[in-house]
């Protein structure tokens, strides 16, 4: 699970046992402040601090960024409160007074459930022992990219114990440092944990030429990077990385949606085997590439897009969502073998059926046969608006159980969370629903099976595909690259690291130059990536 779904399980279930002075309102809310939140904060709640802590000037005097950063989150909460605070302390702890106890529920972000439940077990060794003994083993992925808030949960809880702690990462593919994730995480795991390294140098990903140009890349963010050994056969008899330039958007769009049908039939690929990355604004791109794609027969799918209130790609992972459409496969299409067995352990797992628990699971198997035939006569096709998918959707979750689900799943005991994701769940079905009505090109739609993903650079990340194109390797879309090289660096890297066999990179005069980002241009240089403009 994520540390954040980690941390709201705890606090819902042990979180009234904190101090007054720290403890929520049971019904609390989850907020997503960004710095004008701050800003506002400092603004108009802080301008008049008590004389012992400062005047007007030192709260105008702090910088946005580092109050979040430094002050709100930047250390573990004291279970008392201090006596002598520096101005920005003063500024944080008002912060955290009227986020707690200011309104009538509480107002949370996930940074402050971190340091809540990091001094709630901090505070309860009970808690925190029972945790020890839940898990023998911990496994801590993507471990570059962890926050301070996370990091020292991590240290409350399972520092000086005998469980298994291992941290997997790479520093060169570190891009959330925007987001408050530590500097260098690994140098305090190797303080805290005393662990032993092992260094992993066997890529099974990319083909040997794709690895040998991350290696000139890698060395760009650590120059005792060690070149990775390939495990992967070259399937592309072509060059595997080019820079392609165009004269306009439009051409470009052309020339990428007749590649990517070539390539599919070259190698004999599916549309999801391909990526396009953008660094930004996903949107403005979609508007020019889908029409260029629908016009060979390809739907581009923009992944980052909205489905009633959530983005695209995390509805697909959101577990009502999974377990519906699994449920959907099951009940509604003609060879659903694996479906039914995928659909049963998925609500068994929700039922809290045990596997050895064998007359239950006949039941079970009964109920979904009753409920799938009676859903197959409900909806021989797909609903055609959306008060009718929402209402199917209501019915798969009653026939799971929306009690068992709140309580697998704690994100869900959230007010309103759980209907928000089915509400975009029935917006999603909807519009997926095709000409055709056949639920199997529904399905498929919902999951953008037979659709290519468009999607930034950031979500990306953990994904990999065959080809990978990057459309717009400008000034304009990586405005920020020289204010902050080193994350620039990191990001371009994790991007080309998603593939398996091709890069491609596009560029465009007309969006942008090129001039900042020259040194993304001068590494590909070096690692001899040819150079096309494309009439």
């Amino acid at each position: 699970m994520t540390f954040d779904a980690f941390a709201k399980g705890l606090l819902d279930r042990f979180g009234q046992v904190l101090p007054d002075r720290w403890r929520p309102s049971s019904d609390y809310q989850i907020v997503f402040p960004n710095k004008h939140t701050y800003a506002d904060f400092l603004k108009q709640t802080c301008k008049e601090p008590p004389r012992s802590v400062g005047n007007h000037d030192d709260i105008s005097a702090l910088c946005v960024k580092q109050f979040a950063r430094h002050y709100i989150f930047g250390s573990t909460l004291p279970a008392a409160r201090l006596l002598e605070p520096s101005p920005g302390e003063w500024a944080a702890d008002r912060y955290w007074r009227y986020s707690l106890h200011g309104r009538k529920s509480s107002y949370l972000s996930f940074p402050m459930i971190g340091r809540l439940v990091e001094l709630l077990l901090r505070l309860n060794p009970m808690a925190r022992d029972a945790l020890r003994l839940t898990y023998s083993h911990l496994f801590l992925d993507e471990f570059q990219d962890t926050t301070q808030i996370q990091y020292d949960l991590v240290r409350t809880i399972f520092r000086g114990t005998k469980t298994v702690v291992t941290a997997v990462g790479d520093n060169k593919q570190q891009i959330m440092r925007w987001a408050m994730a530590m500097d260098d995480p690994f140098a305090a795991f190797d303080t805290d944990f005393n662990p032993k390294r092992t260094p992993l140098h066997n890529n099974y990903r990319s083909s040997p030429e794709l690895v040998r140009i991350q290696h000139i890349l890698a060395q760009e963010l650590d120059t005792e990077s060690v070149e990775p050994n390939s495990m992967t056969m070259n399937t592309v008899a072509e060059e595997s990385c080019a820079i392609w330039e165009f004269q306009s958007p439009e051409r470009e769009a052309e020339k990428l949606a007749e590649f990517v049908v070539a390539e599919m039939r070259k190698h004999d690929l599916r549309p999801r085997d391909f990526v396009l990355l953008v660094r930004q604004r996903t949107i403005a791109y979609a508007k020019v590439l889908q029409p260029a794609f629908t016009s060979v027969g390809i739907t581009l799918r923009n992944e980052t897009g909205v489905a009633g209130s959530i983005a695209l790609q995390d509805l697909l992972v959101e577990e009502v969502s999974e377990l519906t459409i699994c449920v959907l496969r099951m009940a509604m299409m003609e060879r659903a073998g694996r479906h039914w067995t995928e659909c049963q352990e998925l609500v068994s797992s929700v039922r809290g059926i045990g596997l050895d628990e064998e007359v239950s699971h006949s039941q079970l198997a009964k109920e979904l046969d009753i409920f799938a035939s009676s859903l197959r006569r409900e909806y021989p096709s797909p609903p055609k608006t959306n008060q009718a998918a929402l209402e199917l959707v209501e019915e798969v979750l009653a026939f799971v159980g929306q009690k068992q689900i709140v309580s697998a799943h704690p994100a869900y005991r959230q007010e309103n969370w759980l209907e928000k994701v089915l509400e975009s769940i029935a917006v999603h079905l909807d519009q997926s629903a095709t000409a055709s009505g056949r639920w199997v090109e529904t399905l498929d739609y919902y999951e953008g099976i037979d659709a290519i993903p468009l999607m930034t650079i950031h979500k990306s990340k953990g994904l990999e595909y065959h080809t990978v194109v990057f459309v717009g390797l400008d000034d304009d879309a990586w405005w920020s690259f020289k204010k902050d090289k080193v994350e620039g660096m990191a990001g371009f890297f994790v991007g080309f690291m998603r593939a398996e066999q091709q890069v491609v990179f596009t560029y465009c005069a007309s969006r942008g130059n090129r001039v900042k980002i020259a040194p993304l241009y001068q590494l590909l240089e070096l690692a001899g990536v040819r150079y096309l403009k494309v009439v």
